[in-house]
């Protein structure tokens, strides 16, 4: 049973001649003929009595309603992905990094209201974790999160690097460590630290530190915002390692202090300074939809250059990456 057979059959049921059903469907009255035979051969039943008029039989009478139907959602889905394919499409959501949605990245939400100022922009501040599994479920149509090794996980998932962000030790100021200009590891491991819950990816980054190390992570309480994390490091001798994104407001707080953490004694000279790496991610399919495709274009144009333009970046540089600057 194909759709043209429910059309040719849908023609000749409401007009009542198989002449002036091939005028609407624009084929011949012979094409007409042989499609209603060839959808009574499938249903095994006639649709029809042929004479002078083209009436309904029982079995064609039962079926009209259905086929109307049938060809009301087929005209509904067409057009609904027709809007699609021209850029309509009500809402647009986003899944991203709570640090981004913070600072960075309002300038950029704010240009893709303008330039379409009929699609309903959503964003979702969420750990990597959980946004990538929004993003796999459908649920957001792209997510800018922490790289990691669960990233690309599918052939169809697009990923895009933006940019590496210095990590960097957050503590009170009247803390022991403050007083270093950086903080060497061994002398980090033996404070208690402030970490991100689970499902985050810098959780996972700064446990694969310590475990790297040989050294326990003495985690002693799990937040999930800047804010949070702030309020409980002022108040006594936790660490926390956070992002620099993360550490904006901390500059400006004269009760807390922000140190580098010091190379490995025993590491090479060319051992990388911790970073995270930042990459947005979506879907190939979502990147053939106009808005969504312009909300990407608009990422990986503004955010790296906004990113480096924060006035914190010309002591402590966020790191473009090349494909970012293509």
């Amino acid at each position: 049973m194909r759709l043209e057979q429910l059309k040719a059959f849908l023609a000749v049921a409401e007009t009542g001649s198989f002449q002036q059903a091939a005028l609407r469907c624009g084929v011949t009255q012979s094409t007409v003929s042989r499609q209603i035979q060839s959808l009574e051969s499938d249903l095994g039943m006639s649709l029809f009595h042929r004479s002078t008029q083209a009436k309904l039989t029982v079995a064609g009478d039962r079926l009209l309603p259905r086929v109307r139907k049938i060809c009301q959602e087929w005209a509904n889905a067409t057009q609904e992905l027709g809007e699609l394919r021209a850029g309509k499409q009500p809402e647009l959501c986003v899944a991203a990094i709570h640090s981004l949605c913070a600072y960075s990245l309002p300038p950029v939400l704010q240009q893709f209201c303008q330039d379409y100022p009929e699609v309903q922009l959503r964003v979702t501040a969420l750990g990597s974790d959980r946004a990538l599994k929004v993003l796999r479920d459908g649920l957001v149509d792209l997510a800018i999160v922490m790289n990691n090794r669960f990233v690309a996980s599918s052939p169809e998932i697009v990923v895009e690097v933006l940019y590496d962000e210095p990590i960097k030790l957050l503590m009170a100021a009247d803390h022991p460590l403050a007083g270093c200009d950086a903080v060497p590891w061994a002398d980090l491991a033996r404070y208690p630290q402030v970490v991100f819950k689970d499902g985050y990816g810098m959780q996972r980054l700064v446990q694969e530190q310590f475990t790297r190390r040989g050294t326990p992570l003495r985690a002693a309480l799990e937040l999930n915002t800047p804010d949070a994390f702030r309020g409980v490091v002022r108040q006594g001798d936790m660490l926390a390692l956070l992002p620099e994104s993360a550490l904006i407001e901390a500059y400006d707080d004269p009760a807390l202090a922000i140190r580098p953490i010091a190379p490995d004694a025993n590491a090479a000279l060319t051992d990388p300074p911790l970073t995270r790496q930042v990459v947005m991610v979506t879907t190939s399919d979502r990147l053939q939809i106009p808005p969504i495709r312009h909300f990407y274009n608009l990422i990986l144009s503004q955010l790296p250059q906004r990113i480096r333009q924060h006035p914190l970046a010309a002591t402590t540089p966020l790191i473009p990456s090349p494909s970012s600057l293509a």
